[in-house]
């Protein structure tokens, strides 16, 4: 079966660590889009987020983003899901109690209760902006998404996330990375963003190739027809994927490409 959509996450799959990407993967996947295969970001970043890291790829296909919570094509609004208000609040008001840094997702704006290390470092990682407010005072509606954030800690956002999936098995509740336990509506997974995608482009999941690097991927692979794991993905991930390939630092993504997509293919 011939490739025709790729759909990657960003962090740790094609964008390294530092926050660069090689730029071998920039061409990479501009190859892949001047061929008409559609390269789609699925990524658990904000949409304003990833709409910059589509700009510096030059895609303009949709984007999936709060891991599955929105898929955006420009202005249209493809699929959304939100954490319900109630939940929400039960959320945050635990979450505080635990010490923990919380970011708060609504209407594709950043709330965070105060300003601190965790809150700069996040933001210029990710080269958005961010509001401080308490949370007690913002009247909550459409929240895409909450992130729990210990960057020096990541024993405690594992305690987190297992207590949060216990008590809220409503919720789709997933580390992303060490230090990241995101909470989202439940029909939010990367893999309910991808379906979205091969239904809006009448691709079959067998014509499509998914790639990332951690435990929120495991939906998104679980959608594609050829499933790849990055070198430095997670033991979970490697382990159903079909095809582990290099790290993010080694141009695993290009070495994918060219073993499922290139070989047989005009690009």
């Amino acid at each position: 079966m011939t490739i025709k959509l790729v759909a990657t996450d960003i962090d740790g799959t094609i964008l390294k660590y530092t926050g660069g990407f090689n730029q071998e993967v920039i061409t990479c996947i501009q190859d892949l889009d001047k061929s008409g295969i559609k390269v789609v970001l699925v990524t658990g970043r904000m949409h304003k987020s990833a709409q910059k890291i589509a700009d510096e790829l030059g895609l303009k296909t949709p984007i999936v983003s709060y891991q599955g919570a929105l898929v955006r094509n420009k202005e249209q609004v493809l699929y959304e899901k939100y954490i319900p208000n109630e939940t929400a609040k039960k959320i945050l008001d635990w979450g505080l109690k635990q010490d923990i840094h919380i970011n708060l997702y609504m209407n594709d704006d950043l709330y965070v209760e105060k300003e601190n290390d965790f809150t700069r470092k996040y933001a210029s990682h990710q080269h958005i902006p961010f509001n401080v407010q308490p949370f007690n005072s913002i009247t909550l509606n459409n929240v895409n998404k909450i992130l729990l954030i210990d960057y020096e800690d990541a024993e405690k956002v594992s305690r987190v996330a297992n207590q949060l999936q216990k008590d809220f098995p409503e919720l789709y509740i997933v580390k992303s990375t060490d230090f990241f336990c995101e909470v989202c509506h439940k029909e939010a997974t990367k893999g309910d963003g991808l379906k979205c995608i091969q239904d809006f482009y009448g691709i079959t999941k067998d014509e499509t190739l998914a790639i990332g690097d951690h435990n929120n991927d495991l939906e998104l692979l679980l959608s594609g027809g050829i499933k790849v794991a990055m070198g430095n993905a997670t033991e979970q991930l490697k382990s159903i994927a079909d095809f582990v390939t290099d790290t993010v630092e080694n141009n695993g993504f290009i070495k994918a490409i060219e073993k499922f997509v290139k070989e047989g293919a005009n690009v």
